[in-house]
This record gives C-alpha cells, structure tokens and sequence, in this order.
C-alpha cells in the first residue's frame, strides 16, 4: 500500500529504498548508497538526479565527490501538494476549454455517435454513463421506458445503482410496461397496461444520450447508446407526451 502512494508521487520502490538508506546515513557518497539500499550505482545515480530534480534530495560536492542528502520527509508531502495543485488545474482546463474545442471537432451526427455494449460489464457502463452524466446537470432528472422481463437482470452487474442514484439527488419518471414495478425514493412510475407477454426492454433518454438496453438469447444483456441531441429530444418528446395522457 505505502509503495502504491510513492508511486503517485513519482517515486518507484528504488527510488524509495534509496531514500530511505539516505535517511539513515545522512550525507553520503553514491558507493555508500547504493550499498545500504541495495541497488546497483549505475541506478542509484540516475535515481538521485531524478529525485534532486524533484526536490526530494540534495547534494554537497566535496572535491571529486557529490555527498547526496535526504530532504526531510514533509518534503513528500508537498510533492502531494503540488501534484494535487497541477491535477485541479489541469481538470479546470479539460472543463473549461480543452473538451469543448474537441467536441467542435467531431461531426453533428456519425457512426461514433453510436457504441454498442454487451454482458453485464456492459450494462454497468451503461447505468454509470447514465448517473454520471444526469448528476452534472442543473436539474437532474431523466425519464426511462421499462418492461416487467428486463428488471431482474437490468441491475444484476451494479446492484447499488439506485441507491447511488438517490445519493446523487437524481430523479427518474418511469414509464412501465406491463406489471410489476414500484416507486422508489425520487422517482415517478406510470402504467402502460398490455395484453400478452411483453418482451425484455429498457429505454433510457438522458438527453444528448438514449440508451436501449435488450436480452438477447440466455438472457445476455446488450445495449445500445445513441449519442444525438435530436434522437434524444425526440424521444423525450415522445415519452413526455405519453407521460401527459397516462
């Protein structure tokens, strides 16, 4: 686990036992070093000019001889510091302007707009894809066609889909098809009463998004996601009106 938090700070498990030895000897020769952390010189050298440029160690010449020393450990905290201080601006540029200059790029409508998904690692894509996006905006809400056959398997790959979605304060009107089916918490159902069975289908519209989630054979989920402003605010036309008359 330590290992693990090093690495996001740039330090491998070399670096590391390298400056932990540096800790302990105080200033030391690159012979010396390598020796207590049991790393070859050739790699102890290259690593202490990394971590000098990081800012973690520094050295003293003495005549022909650099004596490398550890700075103090707080040291790795603000290398957290900085590096968090780097990923929030460069989170605030990817918002801000670098997604939408890419998204000028791509066309109003094609084949890209369209991503197939199958099994249930797929289907999980698909029910984050849809928190993800309808918890960014201002008001969060999204409206969903669903039949009694496709419950049972819709949540099986992300069982804590609702309650996640609850915790995210997102709504949901739900027009069912057939029986079956309750209100949970931040969510509206309505009825479509059917004669005869009634095949497995859901229907998500999270405008510019519209997912259609099916069974295929063996009750195998595949889904499909159209990412079309038009396709969507057709749909939710669709189902808005409906949702007026039931």
């Amino acid at each position: 686990m330590d290992q693990e938090i090093f690495s996001q700070l740039g330090l491998d498990a070399r670096s590391v036992a390298i400056y932990r030895a540096l800790l302990a000897l105080g200033p030391s020769a690159i012979r010396t070093i390598a020796e207590r952390a049991g790393v070859n010189r050739g790699t102890t050298y290259e690593c202490l000019k990394a971590m000098q440029q990081q800012g973690v160690v520094t050295y003293l010449p003495k005549g022909r001889r650099r004596y490398f020393s550890a700075r103090e450990p707080e040291v790795l905290l603000q290398l957290a510091e900085e590096k968090q201080k780097r990923l929030e601006l460069a989170m605030g540029q990817l918002k801000n302007r670098i997604i939408p200059d890419l998204h000028h790029l791509k066309p109003d409508f094609s084949a890209a707009n369209v991503q197939f998904f199958e099994g249930d690692a797929g289907i999980e894509q698909v029910l984050r894809d849809i928190l993800n996006r309808v918890s960014a905006e201002e008001n969060p809400v999204y409206s969903v066609f669903s039949s009694k056959p496709i419950r049972p398997h819709l949540y099986r790959p992300f069982p804590t889909f609702t309650a996640q979605r609850i915790a995210r304060n997102i709504r949901v009107r739900v027009i069912a098809i057939g029986d079956g089916g309750e209100s949970a918490e931040l969510s509206e159902r309505k009825w479509i009463r059917t004669e005869g069975p009634v095949d497995a289908a859901y229907i998500a519209i999270y405008p510019p998004r519209c997912a259609i989630i099916s069974l295929a054979s063996d009750n195998y989920p595949t889904a499909v996601v159209i990412d079309s402003r038009e396709v969507a605010a057709a749909q939710q036309i669709v189902f808005d009106t409906l949702w007026r008359l039931l």
